[in-house]
């Protein structure tokens, strides 16, 4: 009877220390994270939706799509090369974004893309804006594509009004930035943002991509689920 009794306290024991250890291996992260987000608190862009997708043509004539940019931070906005003041804070916005994102040197590729709503933005015309203007194509890219598809990527998918009669274009210009996994994590409806905003939650989504493995990546989900936005 005393073996019996032995065993079955040994049984206990050896249950209790299981019990510990895994609620131990539970607390940790959980500690860890809730000292990480305490002690240097975490600020994420939010996930809005998915970004939409597109086959358009670039200023070379050449097809892309949004597979093209997988794994990069992309920033869109929407213009046409005769647009005259409605579109100069855009344009300006977008070479000042190209020279600083080139100042970075990031190893996460940011990219730039205007999509043209005008139909008369062939690629030739986009091409001579390029180099008119200073556009480092390798990394800002304009698009043009078929009026139907743009109606949907520009008004749907971006939710930017606008609309084409005639030879009259009417914009209302927009931006929005997708990251490397095609989620739309930040849109700007209150005009074209500042450089200085921009740049901000550019580097918040390069912090996230770079801090999202281990032990941090709960602390950035746990950003997410309080909703701990700048």
């Amino acid at each position: 009877m005393a073996a019996i009794h032995a065993q079955t306290g040994t049984e206990f024991s050896l249950l209790r220390s299981k019990s510990t250890l895994i609620y131990m291996l539970i607390a940790v992260p959980v500690i860890a994270v809730l000292l990480f987000v305490t002690v240097r608190p975490v600020l994420v862009l939010p996930r809005i939706r998915l970004a939409p997708g597109y086959l358009l043509v670039n200023q070379d004539g050449v097809r892309m799509s949004h597979e093209d940019l997988r794994g990069h931070i992309v920033l869109y906005n929407t213009a046409f090369t005769d647009c005259g003041e409605t579109c100069t804070a855009s344009w300006a916005l977008m070479a000042d974004l190209q020279r600083e994102i080139g100042a970075l040197n990031s190893e996460i590729p940011i990219d730039l893309v205007t999509i043209s709503v005008d139909p008369a933005d062939t690629p030739e015309r986009l091409s001579a804006y390029a180099q008119a203007n200073g556009v480092d194509t390798t990394r800002w890219h304009l698009l043009t594509g078929d009026p139907d598809q743009l109606k949907y990527i520009v008004g749907a998918g971006m939710t930017t009004y606008y609309t084409v009669e005639e030879d009259k274009v009417t914009l209302e210009p927009s931006m929005i930035i997708v990251d490397g996994v095609g989620i739309l994590r930040a849109e700007y409806r209150r005009g074209v943002p500042s450089l200085s905003e921009a740049m901000r939650d550019i580097d918040l989504l390069l912090t996230e991509a770079r801090n999202s493995t281990g032990i941090t990546k709960y602390a950035y989900e746990a950003a997410h689920l309080f909703l701990c936005y700048p």
